[in-house]
């Protein structure tokens, strides 16, 4: 799901920064996908599954920062674990509570619901089985919970990844979640039952998922990117999965045999009214030059980004690719730079085009290996890329001017993005992670309107316990 503010139409400057106009004629506000109290602003939720909960290393916890005048870190802050009243179970080293966070209206009654993963969650005899908890919004800031998922059998880790959407067509909101070399589904998140979406090896891992109406039908599909390196299944896949109201089952719909990502995003950005699939940190695995599914080899140098637009009954193969070496895009195009290794997706200017935000974690700023960058894409007529396959673009990191903080080894700056409207001016802000910051003690970036300044929220600013391990607060964002 993505939110939309409609302004009017920016220019670019000389300096390549989108300059938004000052006094913007605002349409109606729209629902924030994570206004968990009911105030107007969006809140910001920060997973942090490392983190020490009573003593237990790694039970983990969600830092929810409420949004207001002034965007986040001013007004307020829940510490959410499972010691917390309204949520079922008991903090236990290794839990991993916050591996995964996304929002959602379950219940519909005006408040933004959390759900969050657990995939290191014991159930009964069964390790890392995994859970899925949702918390449910109020005015007061959260409610009740319930057990959307757990997971069958030891190693499942249920909750690694998570996705929201309608995808039966009901109106209800469902989940799509993310466990070892499998996805499942919940058609309804007040009780723990799931059904199968997908079962594939992954390493060991779970794909990464976005959500987007990419057929044109009015239901949204759950796509997912995995990949695994083990003999004899070195294979990666980008998927889309749509559910069956005949059948009562995800079935298969699309396939982009041979890419990998390691990120993923919904937009439309060439303003067609059409759902565009954004592929990040795209590559191949298997080598086996299968029609190119990233787009050219030389722009997966440093971590490419590969766009698949729609094309009404799916996306279309050919899409757009680039990366650090692409004209217009600010860097150079280096080994490990994980250009697009995170995604994020707004329409910063109001012109009806989504905008593509990259994060860069791996990115060295001067002599500081890895200490991160953000490049904001501009969507156009043509996409990202106008006709001659030159990008509108800006980078952020943290010796740009404005920026608070200063570029360091490890910082990882750009590791997690999100977006959403934190200070109610009606135009979307911008979150960045930085979760290697301070010794990997971590922190998140406000920039308002997605440019820079705004504030930065850490464990410390928040009053955070302190912990003998690094906490890595940002390392997860809610999606």
């Amino acid at each position: 799901m993505r939110i939309r503010a409609f302004l009017l139409s920016a220019s670019l400057t000389t300096t390549g920064l989108l300059a938004l106009p000052a006094t913007p004629a605002l349409a109606a506000p729209a629902k924030h996908t994570a206004d968990f109290n009911g105030d107007g602003y969006a809140d910001l939720a920060v997973g942090v599954p490392s983190g020490t909960v009573n003593g237990k290393a790694k039970a983990g916890y969600v830092s929810v920062v409420f949004g207001g005048e002034g965007g986040p870190g001013r007004n307020g802050v829940r510490r959410i674990t499972q010691a917390t009243v309204e949520v079922p179970g008991t903090p236990e080293a290794g839990d991993r509570f916050g591996g995964a966070v996304t929002t959602a209206y379950v219940d519909d009654d005006g408040y933004a619901d959390l759900v969050i993963g657990a995939p290191g969650e014991d159930i009964d005899a069964k390790t890392d089985a995994g859970s899925v908890t949702v918390l449910y919004g109020t005015g007061d800031g959260f409610a009740l919970a319930n057990t959307a998922a757990r997971g069958e059998k030891a190693s499942d880790a249920y909750g690694m990844s998570l996705a929201a959407a309608d995808f039966t067509g009901d109106t209800d909101v469902d989940l799509a979640i993310g466990a070892k070399d499998k996805v499942v589904a919940n058609f309804n998140p007040y009780a723990a039952r799931t059904k199968p979406v997908m079962t594939y090896p992954m390493g060991g891992r779970a794909p990464v998922m976005t959500t987007g109406d990419f057929n044109s039908d009015g239901r949204p599909e759950v796509a997912v990117a995995y990949y695994t390196q083990n003999q004899p299944h070195t294979q990666s896949h980008v998927q889309l999965y749509r559910y069956s109201k005949d059948e009562d089952r995800f079935g298969l719909t699309w396939s982009s045999d041979n890419s990998a990502a390691n990120a993923l995003a919904t937009g439309d950005f060439n303003g067609d009214g059409l759902d565009d699939l954004a592929l990040g940190n795209c590559r191949e695995i298997a080598d086996e030059n299968i029609d190119d599914p990233c787009g050219p080899e030389e722009r997966a140098k440093g971590g490419g980004i590969h766009i698949h637009y729609g094309g009404g009954d799916e996306p279309i193969w050919q899409g757009q690719t680039l990366n650090q070496d692409t004209p217009g895009v600010p860097g150079v195009a280096e080994t490990g730079d994980d250009f697009g290794n995170a995604l994020a997706v707004a329409d910063i200017d109001g012109d009806g085009k989504d905008d593509l935000i990259a994060g860069a974690p791996g990115e060295a700023i001067g002599s500081a290996a890895r200490a991160g960058s953000v490049t904001v894409l501009k969507g156009g007529a043509k996409g990202i890329l106008d006709a001659s396959g030159a990008a509108r673009a800006v980078a952020y990191q943290q010796n740009s001017p404005g920026i608070r903080g200063i570029a360091e080894q490890g910082d990882a700056f750009g590791a997690a993005l999100a977006t959403a409207d934190h200070n109610g001016d009606g135009r979307p802000d911008l979150s960045v992670a930085a979760p290697g910051e301070n010794a990997s003690a971590g922190g998140v970036w406000d920039l308002p309107s997605v440019t820079a300044g705004g504030s930065v929220v850490t464990p410390n600013s928040l009053g955070l316990p302190a912990s003998s391990d690094p906490l890595a607060y940002g390392a997860v964002l809610r999606r």
